[in-house]
């Protein structure tokens, strides 16, 4: 599986209260190249609808909060 990793950090909660392993990037395990999301060591890659929708809504939230130009 080729993959490039754009994301990989351990996410804390701003009350310090939990944590999450997450990593980002993209996958060619399949015939159609997509996003991976690993979550705790738990793997999925989505296929490309479902993908889209993800980087949708995560740019929405980013705009929202003036995250993105």
């Amino acid at each position: 599986m080729a993959t490039t990793m754009y994301f990989e950090e351990t996410i804390r909660d701003q009350g310090a209260k939990a944590t999450l392993d997450v990593e980002l990037g993209r996958s060619s395990f399949y015939n159609e190249d997509s996003i991976y999301l690993t979550v705790d060591g738990k793997m999925v890659i989505m296929d490309r609808a479902t993908a889209k929708r993800f980087v949708e809504a995560v740019v929405a939230v980013g705009q929202y909060h003036g995250m993105i130009d």
